[in-house]
């Protein structure tokens, strides 16, 4: 038995070791590749959009993003202080002050993504669709561009016959829509060969506050449907995201600024903003 062990643990240092090696490769190559990445996939956008810049698809401007792990000690005081203080966002005003959201998170064959996220990439996206409250009545197909300390989220609403389509491989009704997003992503489709990878589910619970479009939400209950990614099967089982039991993620976003007012509310000396992701918490269940 104590021979097992011993065997148990070198093969456990060598797989750390393999990890801890992989890694460093991907610190070192990824940036590069990533560049390549993004330049092929410019380049099929522009000939998608008959030469079009790419640089003026975004919708959305720029915005701070901060993440903190909180525990739920933590949490019940830091709710208990918002909803005495700031409004709910108006979606959750009409649902008891929560709702419930699923993504299906999509990556390239070479897990382009998590690995970036892995490797501290300051420049890198995630593309999903969500779904919420478990109903197709709003779907939407969304991009998450990271840069730095920023975020840039742009989105396109689908009908259940569209998303149905990009979930078959069949992206190609994304031409025939006028939105030069809709173009954009059907580039990225057929650059980049993304694919259905991990099946997120959380309660999200919203606070804005009008000045800077500060929005505050904790993301609780985070689960996983592991390799599952059939995302309108709700009888499918769910697992707590290893890194989420007992925690849960507090976002706070923003324009140009944190008014002081928010800042002084959310403070909680033990939390310390991390690089957190829902995304690598519910895929760690392959490693």
């Amino acid at each position: 038995m104590e021979e097992k062990e011993k065997i148990m643990t070198e093969a456990e240092r060598l797989l750390r070791q393999q990890r801890d090696e992989r890694t460093a490769a991907i610190k070192r190559a990824v940036p590069d590749a990533a560049e390549r990445h993004r330049e092929r996939v410019a380049g099929v956008a522009k000939k998608i959009t008959g030469g079009g810049s790419t640089a003026k698809v975004a919708e959305k401007p720029y915005r701070h993003e901060l993440k903190y792990i909180i525990s739920e000690a933590e949490y019940k005081i830091l709710s208990t202080r918002l909803k005495n203080t700031l409004k709910p966002d108006a979606f959750a005003a009409k649902n008891g002050g929560e709702y419930f959201i699923r993504s299906l998170y999509f990556d390239d064959p070479f897990d382009t993504a998590l690995e970036e996220k892995f490797a501290g990439v300051q420049s890198r996206d995630k593309f999903r669709i969500r779904i919420y409250d478990r109903s197709d009545r709003v779907i939407k197909l969304e991009r998450k561009h990271k840069e730095g300390a920023y975020i840039q989220k742009s989105s396109l609403s689908l009908s259940r016959a569209e998303c149905d389509a990009i979930l078959a491989g069949k992206p190609g009704f994304l031409l025939r829509r006028p939105e030069p997003f809709a173009k954009q992503m059907y580039g990225i489709f057929a650059a980049n060969r993304i694919t259905p990878r991990v099946i997120v589910d959380y309660t999200r619970e919203p606070y804005v506050y009008p000045v800077e479009d500060v929005r505050i939400t904790f993301d609780k209950n985070v689960r996983t449907a592991m390799r599952g990614t059939d995302l309108f099967d709700f009888s499918a089982p769910t697992y707590p995201a290893t890194d989420m039991v007992h925690n849960m993620i507090l976002e706070v976003k923003f324009n140009r600024y944190l008014p002081t007012y928010v800042h002084t509310l959310i403070q909680l000396g033990a939390s310390q903003h991390v690089a957190a992701s829902k995304y690598v918490a519910c895929r760690r269940y392959e490693f």
